[in-house]
């Protein structure tokens, strides 16, 4: 059978069930850490208000812990056994996602400011390193729970995952401002990119005790996972003119932009213009370009979808695994 986009009133339903499921298993390991992080001592007035801001008012991350919690059951291990390496990678993701906006200048996101927005590049670095030092601090204290063999892979599963990501950052450099970027290229980048999805979900096959084949087969469902979040955020830059245009000024093109100019090439001359001065009309004109070529965008992503229902058929909650892809899905 031919996989098709979930219908309205499907995705109604996976997006409840979805968000109960990140409300069940993600809001525990998400209010420790941020609990961790506000308990510390920072006599800064301006880095105690940015990490405050950012862990009670703009981070809002169940997922990593939710796909922690349900690659570690889908083995048939203890959920509650991923906590302790939940906090710390929630913190590690959150620090790394302020340095990702310093990089990319991105003083707003979807109408909020960012810790670098709203308190500049210095006090944004600071809060970073406060939740990147406290995250591999309590990393440290989570390895001490396991067995030594165990932690080891861990660590080197981390040590990897912040490599990759750093390699994927330098590539994402070159393509600033690049118009002309091959499909294949593009999502090689993203693949890269999606390496601490990958992390997160063998980490819980890890610590579900099973056996070599899981685990390698859950950090492949992570790591297609990863590319669906990441072209999601694609789509709704696309649908958000202020985020469109800081695409296309500050960070590398949108895939529905990249896949527009294949089909129409002298959209080139107006992106050039957009990267000069701002202009609503063909902002929105772009915008449409864009959507038009939504079909071919949503045929890359049933394609993660259909390799992700061959990897976790055989698992008991294949459901959950299931549907935290599909809730991505335009």
């Amino acid at each position: 059978m031919k996989n098709k986009s979930p219908s309205n009133n499907e995705k109604e339903r996976i997006i409840e069930e979805v968000q109960k499921l990140l409300e069940e298993r993600g809001r525990k390991p998400l209010e420790m850490a941020r609990k961790a992080i506000l308990e510390e001592e920072i006599e800064s007035k301006e880095v105690k208000e940015a990490l405050h801001y950012f862990i009670t008012e703009y981070w809002h991350d169940l997922a990593r812990p939710t796909l922690m919690s349900i690659c570690c059951e889908a083995v048939g291990g203890d959920p509650n056994a991923t906590i302790p390496f939940a906090i710390p990678l929630s913190l590690i993701s959150g620090a790394l996602d302020i340095q990702d906006d310093i990089i990319d200048q991105s003083k707003t996101k979807h109408g909020r400011p960012t810790v670098y927005g709203k308190y500049g590049k210095e006090i944004a670095i600071l809060a970073a390193d406060a939740l990147l030092f406290k995250g591999f601090t309590l990393l440290s204290e989570a390895y001490m729970q396991i067995p030594r063999e165990k932690a080891r892979e861990i660590m080197k599963t981390i040590k990897d995952m912040f490599y990759e990501l750093g390699d994927a950052e330098a590539l994402e450099l070159n393509l600033r401002k690049r118009i002309k970027i091959s499909q294949r290229k593009y999502l090689r980048l993203i693949n890269k990119k999606a390496a601490d999805v990958e992390a997160v979900a063998k980490i819980g096959a890890i610590l579900g005790n099973t056996h070599r084949v899981h685990i390698e087969n859950l950090a492949k469902y992570g790591r297609l996972l990863g590319n669906i979040f990441l072209l999601y955020e694609d789509y709704v830059d696309v649908m958000d003119i202020k985020e469109m245009l800081h695409r296309l000024r500050k960070e590398h093109l949108p895939l529905l932009l990249v896949n527009a100019l294949r089909i129409d090439p002298t959209l080139r001359e107006k992106i050039v213009l957009l990267q000069r001065r701002q202009n609503r009309k063909i902002l929105i004109e772009l915008q449409e370009k864009a959507i038009d070529c939504l079909e071919s965008y949503r045929r890359v992503m049933m394609n993660f979808i259909k390799r992700i229902k061959k990897l976790t058929i055989s698992y008991p909650n294949s459901r959950q695994l299931n549907l935290l892809a599909l809730t991505y899905i335009p």
